[in-house]
């Protein structure tokens, strides 16, 4: 269910030229309104839209009608219609009241930040999975805009058995059949996490630690991953390019074999739909080893976006001292000046907790594979082993997933002091 498949009716889709407003004062004060139409555009382009206008207007309170006051509200129309455009996105939740009242005034299809950023996962989802989370979202937030929305809904319809009864309306019948499709999507979900959920104990019987890669969208995480994992994973300058989480192995220094995992990006006032949705992706996060959060360190909102990935981040659980441990990756560092970029290099050396890089041109990358070995290997211990000479697959498996420090024979044993982790120690004595 897309805003553009019914909007394709009004004679637009893709392609579609659209002004921006923003209501200024509500929603995300960390940032300038300057950068958050840069960011509402950005989503805007990403599938297509073409931006003819961006207007910010000064909210000192919602109104519960329209949300900005009726001066802004045919300042809104007049300039969609000096541009001609097709379509006004407002850069705010909108209720499905206001979202009426506001097409009505300014005769101009409307829709939100939330609806936006639903089109464009819509749009690039790739996997069944990924489809299946994005619809339940979709539908999610369709259902409460049933509500005397459209006029053809209004409609009455006679009916008998489950098709509903005499007098039902269009709109009760589009709602029940709304909630019907969502309890068969979470079936479908639920199904799906199972699957997850063994795929990760045989990830942990295996046992390869796993790299999950976070981070504002468009912070390049998939570049990275292609960087130090030689795939070919779409990294292109646009918002939410990634969406299907990817894994691929990787070898790091004194660890064989890795699992390297991309994620879908983060975006403040992230829709509650979709972290509800895609929360059986974003426990991969959960389960990994290591989460590497990978900041544009040469956007000015860098800061903010920080503070919008860590919020996302505690919605599943994930913060100091709770879940996975995370290393701050500084990306694109090639994008500074010579100067800026040398303090940022200075500052993340001294920080200790902190990594520089530039994944599209390689620098840091080494260093970068370098301490996520280390960090890895930190709680490992050495462990003293006798195998039996004739259980070969023991001493492999022992080579495999550890540093072998020592080996020796004794009779018909052979005593091995080998360096790994305790869960790895636990899952060889399981053995």
């Amino acid at each position: 269910m897309s805003v553009f498949n019914r909007a394709e009716d009004d004679g637009f889709a893709r392609g579609a030229k659209a002004v921006i407003a923003l209501p200024e004062g509500l929603g995300d004060i960390n940032r300038s309104a300057e950068a958050r139409l840069d960011e509402a555009s950005g989503l805007a382009e990403a599938i297509g839209i073409t931006v003819v206008d961006r207007l910010n207007f000064r909210v000192r309170g919602a109104k519960p009608a329209t949300l900005f006051g009726s001066g802004q509200v045919e300042s809104i129309a007049t300039a969609a219609r000096i541009a001609d455009a097709d379509l006004i996105i407002v850069d705010a939740a909108l209720t499905p009241i206001q979202q009426r009242n506001l097409e009505k005034a300014t005769e101009r299809k409307v829709i939100d930040r939330t609806g936006l950023i639903l089109e464009i996962f819509g749009e690039r989802a790739a996997t069944a999975e990924g489809r299946l989370q994005v619809e339940l979202a979709h539908l999610d937030y369709q259902q409460g805009r049933l509500v005397r929305s459209w006029t053809h809904l209004e409609r009455q319809r006679g009916g008998f058995g489950f098709l509903g009864g005499p007098g039902e309306t269009q709109i009760e019948a589009d709602r029940r059949l709304i909630r019907d499709r969502m309890a068969k999507i979470r079936r479908e979900l639920e199904q799906v996490k199972k699957t997850r959920g063994l795929h990760r104990a045989r990830r942990q019987r295996a046992p390869w630690p796993v790299i999950a890669l976070v981070g504002y969208t468009n912070a390049g995480k998939s570049t990275l991953f292609n960087r130090m994992t030689g795939a070919d994973v779409m990294a292109e300058n646009l918002l939410f390019a990634t969406l299907d989480p990817t894994m691929r192995q990787i070898s790091l220094p004194g660890i064989d074999k890795a699992i390297l995992s991309d994620t879908v990006g983060f975006v403040s006032d992230l829709p509650t739909q979709l972290v509800a949705a895609f929360r059986a992706t974003l426990e991969e996060v959960n389960a990994s080893d290591l989460i590497l959060h990978i900041r544009d360190i040469s956007h000015p909102d860098s800061e903010a976006q920080a503070k919008d990935v860590a919020a996302v981040l505690a919605e599943i659980g994930i913060e100091p001292g709770k879940g996975a441990p995370i290393l701050e990756v500084w990306n694109k560092v090639d994008n500074l000046d010579p100067e800026s970029a040398e303090a940022i290099r200075s500052q993340a050396e001294r920080n200790g907790e902190v990594v520089a890089i530039s994944a599209l041109t390689g620098e840091g990358v080494d260093e970068l594979s370098r301490i996520v070995a280390a960090r890895l290997s930190s709680a490992s211990h050495v462990h003293s082993a006798l195998v039996p000479m004739s259980d070969g697959a023991a001493v492999a498996w022992l080579h495999q997933h550890g540093e072998v420090l020592a080996q020796s024979e004794e009779d018909d044993m052979i005593a091995i002091d080998v360096r790994l982790s305790d869960t790895d120690w636990d899952r060889f004595l399981a053995r």
